[in-house]
């Protein structure tokens, strides 16, 4: 099974924690171990997306694919930006 293959079982398997707050990701490379992602929904502006995609997202990949040293998103949203929201769950 293709290294991007086993990346997104890994993926699927969080998707519906990420869909419930309205949110999901898109993998956009895989190159030297580091996986390049995009947050999309409102992961895009999600004040807690770093956590979410380190305790979260990058556990769940780096288990099911050792090959994968670190995972990166392009658009991580700060707890400062004043267009962070959080996901209605937690309000």
């Amino acid at each position: 099974m293709e290294i991007l293959d086993r990346v997104e079982k890994a993926l699927d398997s969080i998707r519906p924690y990420l869909e419930a707050d309205g949110g999901n990701v898109k993998v956009l490379d895989i190159n030297e171990g580091i996986l390049r992602l995009e947050l999309l929904g409102a992961c895009g502006n999600c004040p807690m997306s770093t956590m979410t995609l380190k305790a979260g997202v990058e556990e769940a990949v780096k288990k099911a694919v050792p090959e994968i040293i670190s995972v990166e998103a392009i658009n991580i949203t700060s707890a400062d930006d004043p267009n962070a929201e959080l996901p209605q769950t937690m309000k």
